[in-house]
């Protein structure tokens, strides 16, 4: 299979279902040989199975393409150092992140238990770390033997990271992060030739079939904008060699719309050579906020 990631290694994380699937079957029809990872969990986080992870190879086998399941937790560090030695020892290399994995507990701030805040945080923050860190530890080890790779991390944001999304405080607040961890994976890793970006993707998946249902709802008919393929011809050309040149940037990708995220920027200020009175702050800060263009809505607020 030829492609824009022709002989490309990728490892896939989330990969079973929904966004990561395609994922995989797109860069694999792209000419990537893929590590599907999937825990096979419920949307929930609950549970393991096999059975995502080896259909998806199966597919990508079908048509053609090679694959190997993984059924790693990313919240597991062994275990996804693991993970990408499995893709070192059976393809011979490393070159494409993807990381996707993720699951949602919707509750609201004063409803969240610690254990779901810990189980979305750690799936979702800590998951895209293991993997940057571990890659990282081979890319750079590759980069002082004189075999600098052409490395690509591609990360998973939310608009509930961008915006915020009421009822899904820890998933928006992880999700954040990963925007900030993206930033400075840009900023550290590209002296050995890897690029870092994130997606904010907006598609029907088990993630949003319950408080996005009506918006995320296939057609009767005419072009599906919430098909969850739609987003993966961005994620194979940010996994390409042609992407070398963009690095530390956010695209919200959703059905034909590809929108790069401006983000957090110095805006108004005023300064003064001493230390502010309290009497002084607010009158100066009210007038700041005028200046300032109005934040975007929080998701679900009325």
């Amino acid at each position: 299979m030829n492609g824009i990631v022709d002989g490309r290694v990728a490892i896939v994380t989330g990969a079973g279902r929904g966004l990561g699937r395609e994922h995989a079957l797109e860069l694999a029809r792209q000419g990537a040989r893929v590590v599907v990872n999937d825990l096979g969990t419920s949307g929930a986080g609950e549970g393991a199975s096999a059975g995502p992870a080896g259909e998806v190879v199966s597919a990508i086998r079908a048509l053609g393409g090679e694959a190997v399941a993984n059924g790693a937790d990313v919240a597991d560090f062994a275990a996804v150092e693991a993970l990408v030695q499995q893709a070192i020892d059976t393809f011979g290399g490393l070159d494409i992140v993807v990381n996707n994995a993720g699951f949602v507990r919707d509750r609201m701030i004063v409803s969240a238990s610690e254990q779901e805040w810990d189980a979305v945080v750690a799936v979702h923050l800590k998951g895209h770390f293991a993997l940057m860190h571990h890659a990282a530890a081979y890319w750079r080890a590759e980069a002082k033997a004189g075999r600098t790779r052409a490395a690509r991390v591609i990360n998973t944001s939310s608009g509930a990271g961008l915006q915020g999304s009421v009822g899904q405080g820890a998933y928006s607040a992880a999700k954040a992060g990963i925007t900030a961890l993206t930033l400075v994976g840009a900023a550290e890793l590209g002296r050995y030739g890897v690029t870092v970006n994130a997606i904010a993707p907006a598609a029907r998946t088990r993630m949003t079939e319950g408080p996005f249902a009506a918006r995320m709802a296939a057609p009767d008919g005419g072009f599906d904008a919430m098909h969850p393929g739609n987003v993966s011809p961005v994620v194979a050309w940010l996994a390409s060699e042609d992407a070398g040149d963009v690095t530390g940037r956010v695209l919200e990708v959703e059905g034909g719309r590809i929108c790069v995220e401006n983000g957090w920027a110095h805006g108004p200020a005023r300064e003064l050579a001493r230390r502010w009175t309290v009497g002084e702050v607010g009158p100066v800060v009210r007038e700041l906020l005028r200046e300032a263009p109005a934040p975007e809505p929080v998701y679900g607020a009325s």
